[in-house]
């Protein structure tokens, strides 16, 4: 049964380390620990969670989703995997909304780009999110 790091198991499903830790405390995730305390994913508990989230699973031997399109590498660090959840199309422009894990991601692009990738619902899209400004926000206390 092949192990893997938290790092790289939320790597493989596409969510952030801290969001995995998060379901790892919570019970959602199951692991096996390490004599030192550190928690080991396996490939099956990854295979689970990833068809749980309706999400393909992943090629094994290369640890990286499936080629599925014609997108090979891109310089964009940002990059969301997620599932469309809502395409509205309106004139020139489209709203699209991802759900990448428990968070979503509302985007608007042009109808043309919605046509040419083919947005649908319950596929899997990548956001790759390129800014120069970032935001953060806390709750009062």
């Amino acid at each position: 049964m092949p192990l893997v790091t938290v790092r790289a198991a939320a790597d493989r499903l596409g969510v952030s380390y801290s969001a995995l830790k998060q379901w790892i405390y919570k019970g959602t995730v199951r692991t096996v620990r390490t004599g030192g305390g550190h928690h080991r994913v396996s490939d099956a508990e990854i295979d689970r969670m990833l068809a749980s989230q309706g999400k393909p699973q992943r090629d094994r031997a290369r640890r990286r989703p499936r080629a599925t399109g014609m997108l090979v590498s891109i310089s964009g660090r940002n990059q969301l995997r997620g599932i469309v959840e809502e395409v509205r199309v309106d004139g020139l422009l489209a709203q699209v909304r991802l759900r990448i894990g428990d968070q979503r991601l509302t985007a608007v692009i042009t109808r043309d780009a919605v046509d040419e990738l083919k947005l649908r619902r319950g596929e899997e899209a990548l956001a790759i999110i390129k800014s120069t400004e970032v935001m953060i926000a806390k709750g009062l206390d």
